[in-house]
This record gives structure tokens, sequence and C-alpha cells, in this order.
């Protein structure tokens, strides 16, 4: 029983860190007080070409990064809930599926507005 409440443990700080960390990264980097770099933000060929490119694709990719962070939290939290733990297991993993698609989402989305600005600086 304590390996289960040091899992559960486990999954709360890694899946509530994670999403705090996400919904700081949106609200940084979609204000611009996160600059380009090579850890955190959506880093593809079209968001490094520029600043504004980068603030570009942090502004349209802000609310799908909120809700990566979001699902995150409350699969953490889910956690520490006296559910079973294979229904923990199943809502930590089916969240994370989620987050993923997010993510990817939030990259395309991203990429597009940075691509946007890319093109009316070039053309």
């Amino acid at each position: 029983m304590e390996n289960e409440w040091v899992a559960r443990g486990v999954l709360f700080l890694v899946m509530v860190g994670s999403g705090v960390l996400l919904c700081w990264m949106a609200q940084a980097a979609a204000s611009g007080r996160l600059k380009r770099n090579p850890l955190a933000g959506i880093r593809i060929p079209s968001t490094m070409v520029s600043d504004e490119a980068w603030l570009a694709a942090h502004v349209r990719a802000k609310r799908p990064t909120l809700w990566a962070g979001i699902v995150s939290i409350a699969s953490g939290v889910l956690a520490l809930l006296p559910f079973p733990m294979p229904v923990v297991t199943v809502g930590v993993l089916v969240a994370a599926v989620v987050i993923l698609v997010l993510v990817l989402y939030w990259a395309r989305v991203g990429g597009k507005a940075a691509n946007s600005v890319s093109h009316e600086d070039h053309g």
C-alpha cells in the first residue's frame, strides 16, 4: 500500500509540475518574456527565424498550450483521488495522449503563424 502512495505522489508531482510549467511557458512566450531559446517553446525552423516569428507562433499557440497544462494538472490531481490504481494509470495515460495531441496542434498552428510573419517580411 505504501508503494502505491509513492507512485501516486510521483505521478502527482510530475504531472502537476509539467502542467504548471506548460502554463507558465504559454503565458511567458505569448507575452514576449520568454525569448527564442534552445530549450523551451515551439522550436521549429519557422519559429526560430526571427523574434517576430517566435512571438507570433506563441501568441497563436497560447490557448492549446494552456489547455495542455490544465490537462496535465488535472491528471496529477487524479492521482491523489481515491480511485483504484488501474483507473489512475489509465487516466494519466489518456491525459498524456491528449497532451501530445495538443502539443502537436500547438506546433502546427504556431508554425503557420510564424510562416505568415516570415512571408510578410520576405514577400
